[in-house]
């Protein structure tokens, strides 16, 4: 089974970010997970409103505040990826502290810019 990252925050609006990220990361030839409010699709690609099940993940890529990940800290923690990057405005030293101790690598970045210079 292939390595997959999870893009947590989608929206429907081409403008915003994880949007954005959703479909540079595939043209890119990564495959994706997509976690929003609701369901919906982005050229094809779905976007999911619950948690994935069964699926291994290598990166978790936030777009939402640190409020709004309370509700996905145990989600995160159980799927054990190899990293998770808190892209501008997510950042969450406790959060980031509790996936530290857990081994998982964190990464205060943006997924665009590590995408665009060869370092994702």
């Amino acid at each position: 089974m292939k390595l997959k990252t999870l893009i947590v925050g989608v929206s429907r609006n081409p403008n915003r970010y994880a949007n954005r990220a959703v479909k540079v990361l595939e043209q890119n030839g990564y495959e994706c997970i997509g976690l929003g409010k609701d369901s919906f699709y982005i050229e094809g690609f779905k976007v999911h409103s619950e948690f994935p099940l069964s699926t291994l993940v290598d990166t978790v890529t936030l777009y939402i505040n640190p409020k709004l990940q309370e509700d996905y800290k145990k989600f995160i923690i159980k799927l054990n990826p190899r990293r998770v990057i808190f892209n501008s405005g997510t950042e969450n030293p406790a959060f980031e502290q509790m996936l530290s101790n857990k081994g998982i690598e964190t990464l205060n970045a943006c997924t665009l810019v590590l995408l665009a210079t060869n370092q994702y």
